[in-house]
């Protein structure tokens, strides 16, 4: 019953702007951490983001500070992830957890 679909990745140029979102189902959105990871091929994954269910607590990876914005809309169990000013480096499958719970993964390509 419980699922998580992350979508809203694509190819795009090096100072280009995207945008994911994060949805959740079966109800896992109610108090539930949202945190945002990548994985760049023969990379381990890593942390990008969090956010607490009130919004009130933030975290960013270092690399994402100043450039990617995280947030969510509890009314429609979705969360976001705003990447701005992307880069090459930023190329990655990018996961979104909810608790426990992994998505797919959706694909971001950053051109140069």
């Amino acid at each position: 019953q419980v699922q998580v679909v992350e979508s809203g990745g694509g190819l795009v140029q090096a100072g280009d702007s995207l945008r994911l979102s994060c949805t959740a189902s079966g109800q896992t959105f109610r108090s539930s951490t949202m945190g945002w990871y990548r994985q760049a091929p023969g990379k381990e994954r890593e942390f990008v983001a969090v956010v607490s269910w009130t919004g009130g607590n933030i975290n960013y990876a270092d690399f994402a500070k100043g450039r990617f914005t995280i947030s969510r809309d509890n009314a429609k169990n979705t969360g976001y992830l705003q990447m701005n000013s992307l880069k090459p480096e930023d190329t990655a499958v990018y996961f979104c957890k909810v608790d426990a719970v992994w998505g797919q993964g959706t694909q971001v390509t950053v051109s140069s």
